[in-house]
């Protein structure tokens, strides 16, 4: 049975950028992978922030801060 709904994922949400994918996670995730990006999600706010959605950019915050922010 499905738990998420569009008003539950806009409230945690992280996106800055207001792409009209905010909440619609299947869509965001799709968009992104086709850039060879990770979704703003997937960083902790001042690096989403910047925009730097690349995998470069997520390793280097995980060597840096560990996944701790991800939780």
């Amino acid at each position: 049975m499905r738990t998420c709904t569009l008003e539950k994922n806009k409230s945690h949400c992280p996106c800055s950028f207001g792409c009209g994918k905010a909440g619609i996670c299947c869509e965001c995730l799709d968009y992104h992978r086709s850039l060879g990006e990770l979704p703003g999600c997937y960083f902790p706010p001042e690096v989403e922030k910047t925009g730097d959605r690349s995998a470069a950019r997520f390793i280097e915050v995980v060597r840096k801060q560990g996944t701790a922010y991800l939780r």
